[in-house]
């Protein structure tokens, strides 16, 4: 699934193409991936100026000259300029400068428009790159649950997945195990220090392509060549030499090097 640093690569891709542009059509086939009906939410957006695009966690945030248009990836979804149509494309808005084309194979993403951000995105927690040490320590205090299940939880921060928790959590040297509630501030601080770090790395690389993820343009991310720990079971530590090994938490595979995290 597309994290942050894949997210924000898309949103920068994408703005300085359809900002500006006004939508002449729009037709939704994938009627799992759109919520709500498909001819009012056509009807709706046609003849709408696009205003802007931005990131919100997970979730790229098209605002328009009246309400938005929040598109949600998934697992497999594709946002793409003048993307080329296929049997997965299940959104194409026709704009008065070129198109914008969504693609999805197992249609788990989300397309939604509606006059104001959903009220589930409005309650994701804070930015991660933007939320302070002490507010990100006290969040953390008040969830008795693995950290690594923590990072993932989108009320505590948004946008953090298994790539960057796993990368995170091994360069701070924190078990992904630990209660978040019992780390002490030291192991607190670098924590947050690793998972800022390591997410303006991965969006300074674009992104981690390690399945379906390009970006607004068709282009890959390099992050995944820098991966220390994520998907790396059986394979020597890049620090120490031990095996990485893979276990679940939160029933989230986790990858994590038991001599470097304590």
């Amino acid at each position: 699934m597309p994290e942050l640093p894949e997210v924000e690569t898309v949103v920068r891709t994408l703005r300085p193409k359809i900002t500006g542009r006004r939508i002449l059509s729009a037709e939704f086939t994938g009627l799992r991936v759109l919520i709500g009906d498909a001819r009012e939410t056509a009807e709706a957006l046609v003849g709408r100026k696009i205003t802007g695009v931005t990131r919100h966690g997970k979730f790229i945030a098209i605002a328009l000259d009246q309400g938005f248009l929040v598109v949600h990836l998934g697992m497999t979804g594709r946002l793409l300029v003048d993307g080329e149509l296929t049997k997965w494309t299940h959104a194409v808005l026709t704009l008065d400068q070129g198109s914008l084309v969504y693609e999805d194979p197992r249609q788990f993403g989300r397309i939604e428009y509606g006059v104001s951000l959903p009220a589930r995105v409005a309650a994701l927690g804070p930015e991660p790159l933007e939320v302070s040490e002490g507010e990100f320590g006290r969040r953390l205090k008040l969830r008795r649950s693995p950290v690594k299940a923590v990072l993932l939880n989108q009320s505590v921060v948004r946008g953090v997945g298994n790539i960057y928790a796993d990368e995170a959590l091994f360069r701070a040297g924190v078990n992904p195990k630990r209660m978040a509630a019992s780390l002490g501030a030291e192991r607190v601080g670098r924590v947050y220090r690793a998972m800022q770090e390591v997410l303006r790395e991965a969006i300074e690389a674009r992104g981690s392509s390690i399945s379906n993820y390009v970006d607004a343009e068709g282009c890959q991310g390099s992050f995944q060549t820098a991966h220390r720990v994520y998907q790396r079971t059986g394979e020597p530590c890049v620090n120490c030499g031990a095996e990485i090994k893979r276990i679940l938490v939160g029933q989230r595979g986790t990858h994590y090097c038991g001599r470097c995290q304590r």
